[in-house]
C-alpha cells in the first residue's frame, strides 16, 4: 500500500503533467455536468436500492410528497400541498395537480396509494419496506388529490420518511397484468423529478436531461452524465484532463494536493457522520468495572484532545462534538455539559473515583486508525492502560452482541436524517448498541417517538441529550468531513446535511 506522502508525491507529478497539456474544461461547454462514482450503478430504483450513490441520484430522477430543509431541517411540500392530522393516526396529505412522470401521464393520489401500499406489502421484498412498515397500515384514496394514509400508532417521524425515502411511482408498476416485477424501474426508470433518464449502461454510465415538465424550480444544467470509475486515480486524472467535473469521497490528502492546481476546487462540507467511545456505564462486561462509576467515564471526556482529533486526523470540516448527536440533527441540544480536554481534571477524577494509578481498559475499533490510536494515547497519558483492539466491523458487531466489549469507538451516520431520533434509538434503547443500562433514559427517548408536536419532541431530546451527557454514557469525539473535487468552471453548494445535491450545481 502506499503510504500518505508517496500517493501526494504521485498525484503531484500527475498535477504537472496535466497542466503542461493545459485544462480542458468541457462540461461547460454542451452544459453537460460529466459526475464520476465509484460504487457501480447497477440499479435506478432507489425504493430497491440503499447506499449514498443511490440517493444521489434519486434526488435527481424522482420527487417525493414533502423534502427536508437541509439547513433548519423544516419539512416542506414537495409532490404534496400540505397535510392535515384527523387524528394522532390519521393523516390526509393533499397533492399538486400538475406534476407528471417522465413519460407525460398524470400523476394521481391512486399513484401515491398504489406505491405505499406496494412497499409495505409483503411481495415487495423493498429496501424501502422498513422504513414504513414501521407506521403504515394502509394507504387510501380519498379523492384525485388526496391520499389518508392510516398509521398503525403515532409516528412523528412520518413526514420526514415520506420525505427522504419512498420515490413515487405509477399505479401497478410493479405488478401489471398481476405479474410481479421488483426489477420494473431498475433500467428503465419513468420517475417525476428534474431529471429524467437517457440512457443506462449498468456499471457503466447514466445518461440524464432535464425534464421540462418537472413541476418545481428547473436546475441550471441540462444535462448530467453519470460514469463508474473505480479506481480514485483515474477518476483524478479525468478531472484534471477535463472529462469529469464532480469526484467525491476524495482522500482529504488527495483534495487539497490537486485543490491547489488552477485544474480542481477543493470543496471541504459537513457531513452527519459522527464519531464517538461507548462505555459500558451498564456493567455489562464486569458488574463492578471502573466504566460503572460516572466519575471514570467524566474523566475519559476531559482526557481526549478531540479538537485536534477532528482537526488534523479527519480534516476539512470535521469538528469537535460533546453531545450524543449531530449538532445539525434536530432535538440535538448545544447546551448540554461539556468535557474540555484537561489532562490534569481527568487524572484527579479519576483519583477520585478511586483509580489514582489508573486501570486496564480494552478498547475496540474498527475503522480511522490514527484517530483510534490517538484516543489510545490520550487515555494512557493520564493513566489508563489501554489494549487497543483494531477489528473488521463484523468481529465488533459479533463481540458487542454478546456483551463482551467494555469500550468501543464508532460511528454513525443516521442515514443521512437530521433528526436526533436516527441516532438516540439505535443507542439508547432498542438494540445492543445502549450500553447505558439507563430504562428510564430508554423511555424517555422512546416517548419522544410517541407524540407528533415538534416543540415537545425538541423538549424531550433536550432532556435526553443532557442526561447522557452529565452521565457521560458516551465519550463523544467528532463530525466528519465530506470533501469534494470540482470543476473551477462548476458552482456546486454544500449543504449542512452533508448530502450532495447535483440538481442545485450551475455554472459560474
Amino acid at each position: 500500500m502506499l503510504t500518505r506522502r508517496w500517493r501526494t508525491l504521485c498525484m503531484a507529478s500527475a498535477v504537472a503533467l496535466t497542466a503542461a497539456a493545459g485544462p480542458l474544461f468541457a462540461g461547460k461547454s454542451d452544459d453537460t455536468l460529466r459526475v464520476a462514482m465509484a460504487e457501480e450503478i447497477l440499479n435506478l430504483d432507489y425504493n430497491y436500492t440503499t447506499k449514498r450513490e443511490y440517493i444521489i441520484l434519486a434526488q435527481l430522477t424522482d420527487a417525493t410528497l414533502f423534502d427536508i430543509d437541509s439547513a433548519t431541517s423544516e419539512i416542506r411540500p414537495s409532490v404534496a400541498t400540505g397535510y392535515t392530522f384527523v387524528d394522532d393516526t390519521t393523516l390526509d396529505v393533499t397533492l399538486r395537480d400538475d406534476v407528471t412522470f417522465h413519460d407525460g401521464s398524470a400523476l394521481t393520489a391512486e399513484d401515491v396509494a398504489y406505491t405505499y401500499n406496494w412497499i409495505n406489502g409483503p411481495e415487495s421484498e423493498s429496501n424501502a419496506s422498513g422504513v414504513v412498515e414501521r407506521w403504515l397500515d394502509t394507504a387510501e384514496v380519498i379523492d384525485p388529490t388526496t391520499v389518508r394514509f392510516h398509521l398503525k400508532s403515532v409516528y412523528p417521524l412520518v413526514l420526514r420518511d415520506m420525505g427522504a425515502r419512498i420515490m413515487l411511482r405509477k399505479a401497478g408498476t410493479y405488478d401489471a397484468g398481476g405479474t410481479v416485477d421488483r426489477d420494473a424501474m431498475a433500467s428503465h426508470l419513468i420517475g417525476t423529478g428534474p431529471y429524467r433518464v437517457v440512457s443506462f449502461e449498468p456499471g457503466t454510465e447514466l445518461v440524464l436531461e432535464r425534464y421540462d415538465g418537472y413541476f418545481g424550480t428547473a436546475p441550471a444544467i441540462r444535462n448530467i452524465v453519470v460514469r463508474n470509475i473505480p479506481d480514485i486515480g483515474t477518476q483524478q486524472a479525468e478531472l484534471m484532463s477535463g472529462g469529469v467535473d464532480w469526484l467525491f469521497k476524495v482522500p482529504l490528502d488527495l483534495a487539497e494536493s490537486l485543490g491547489q492546481t488552477p485544474m480542481a476546487e477543493h470543496l471541504s462540507g459537513p457531513d452527519l457522520r459522527v464519531g464517538f467511545i461507548v462505555l459500558d456505564a451498564a456493567g455489562m462486561t464486569d458488574a463492578d468495572g471502573p466504566l460503572t462509576n460516572v466519575l471514570v467515564r467524566r474523566a475519559i471526556n476531559h482526557a481526549l484532545n478531540t479538537p485536534e482529533m477532528a482537526k488534523y486526523l479527519i480534516g476539512g470540516s470535521a469538528e469537535a462534538i460533546h453531545t450524543a448527536c449531530h449538532p445539525a440533527q434536530f432535538g440535538c441540544d448545544q447546551d448540554a455539559v461539556a468535557y474540555p480536554y484537561d489532562p490534569d481534571k481527568a487524572r484527579a477524577l479519576l483519583a477520585e473515583a478511586g483509580y489514582p494509578d489508573g486501570f486496564p481498559l480494552e478498547l475496540w475499533a474498527y475503522r480511522d486508525k490514527s484517530a483510534a490510536e490517538a484516543v489510545a494515547a490520550d487515555l494512557e497519558a493520564v493513566g489508563i492502560d489501554v489494549d487497543l483492539r483494531y477489528v473488521k466491523l463484523e468481529s465488533l458487531n459479533q463481540a458487542r452482541a454478546k456483551h463482551e466489549i467494555p469500550a468501543y469507538i464508532g460511528t454513525w451516520g443516521s442515514g443521512g436524517t437530521a433528526d436526533t431520533a436516527a441516532i438516540a434509538r439505535i443507542h439508547f434503547a432498542d438494540s445492543d448498541r445502549n450500553f447505558s443500562g439507563d430504562d428510564a433514559l430508554k423511555e424517555m427517548v422512546l416517548s419522544a417517538e410517541q407524540t407528533n408536536d415538534p416543540a415537545e419532541r425538541k423538549a424531550i431530546y433536550s432532556d435526553a441529550i443532557g442526561h447522557i451527557a452529565d452521565q457521560a454514557y458516551w465519550a463523544p469525539l467528532f463530525s466528519y468531513s465530506a470533501n469534494y473535487l470540482v470543476s473551477p468552471d462548476l458552482n456546486f453548494p454544500l449543504d449542512p446535511d452533508g448530502l450532495p445535491r447535483l440538481q442545485n450545481s450551475s455554472w459560474k
